[in-house]
């Protein structure tokens, strides 16, 4: 496994943790696949988007290159150590002729950290329709980076929120960094993309996305109680993550990220998110629920 270059930008790293090793050709009843974690000194675990996108990458491996995953339904089963690598063992399910079924495990110290199943298709034709772009929304180019909110900020978590992640991401409403929001809804809108532009290959640009979904997807949890990623003491975790690739997309486009909350309950948050590109094609779906714990006594939103 290659070593990060020296100098390396966030979307140097991004790729380098997708550029998976073949372990030497090792394989039992599995294809095994080793990743980097991604250390970081304000984020000792690792982060689960990475996880979903290494094992999509991993999966995606052992299929026919005409292929292309299209949707994942996974589990989030133990933190991982964001200084120590990743094994990812894939277990071809089945090969049929338009669809081939994997199941991927991410292991580290020999227990598995992340569960998914994902499925792949050959391009084909049929029924179109799609749920329309919301309108009205203003374009990314008028809203503040997360350098310009946090850059100024004299904190290590926001230091590497504003100059650390691989992706350029733009709040339409105000964010919920530091500050909760006023406005009490359930729902957000973001607009992504990467810091620079990504190789022709709808695999990694697929994998990305799953990689960047993970980042915001529980704020309109959080936004409708009235709380930031700030709240004191307050614990948020992945449980679950399923998304839907609906149409070819690429990830160093600007793509709005659409989100909202149905429900809350038994400290867990549900969040439905979708993907449009600025065409207004929606290109990907997503599901997440997470574990939210808050101190007693902390004030919310009811």
């Amino acid at each position: 496994m290659n070593s990060t270059p020296q100098n390396a930008t966030p979307l140097d790293q991004l790729l380098h943790i997708l550029d998976l090793s073949d372990a030497g050709g090792a394989q039992t009843d599995e294809d095994i696949f080793v990743g980097p974690g991604e250390a970081n000194p304000v984020r000792p675990r690792l982060f689960g988007g990475q996880v979903l996108a290494q094992s999509i990458m991993a999966a995606s491996r052992t299929v026919d290159g005409d292929r292309l995953v299209h949707s994942m339904h996974g589990y989030f089963l133990r933190p991982g150590d964001a200084s120590a690598p990743i094994t990812f063992g894939v277990e071809r399910l089945r090969d049929g002729r338009s669809f081939s079924a994997r199941r991927a495990h991410a292991y580290q110290g020999g227990a598995p950290i992340l569960s998914l199943i994902a499925s792949f298709q050959v391009p084909d034709g049929g029924l179109e329709h799609q749920e329309p772009m919301p309108a009205g929304v203003p374009g990314p180019e008028t809203l503040p980076t997360a350098a310009d909110l946090l850059g100024g900020i004299d904190h290590p978590v926001a230091q590497a929120w504003a100059f650390d992640r691989p992706f350029d991401i733009r709040h339409v409403d105000p964010d919920i960094y530091f500050q909760a929001p006023a406005s009490h809804v359930a729902q957000q809108a973001v607009w992504i993309k990467t810091m620079g532009p990504m190789p022709d290959d709808q695999s990694l640009h697929r994998a990305a996305l799953a990689y960047v979904s993970d980042y915001t997807l529980l704020e309109p949890v959080l936004r409708r109680h009235g709380l930031s990623w700030a709240t004191p003491g307050m614990s948020v975790a992945s449980l679950d993550h399923a998304m839907w690739w609906h149409r070819p997309l690429r990830v160093d486009d600007w793509l709005l990220y659409v989100a909202d909350s149905p429900s809350a309950s038994g400290a867990r948050g549900l969040s439905h998110g979708r993907f449009y590109n600025r065409d207004g094609e929606l290109v990907a779906s997503v599901a997440q629920e997470g574990m939210i714990r808050l101190p007693e006594g902390t004030p919310v939103v009811d």
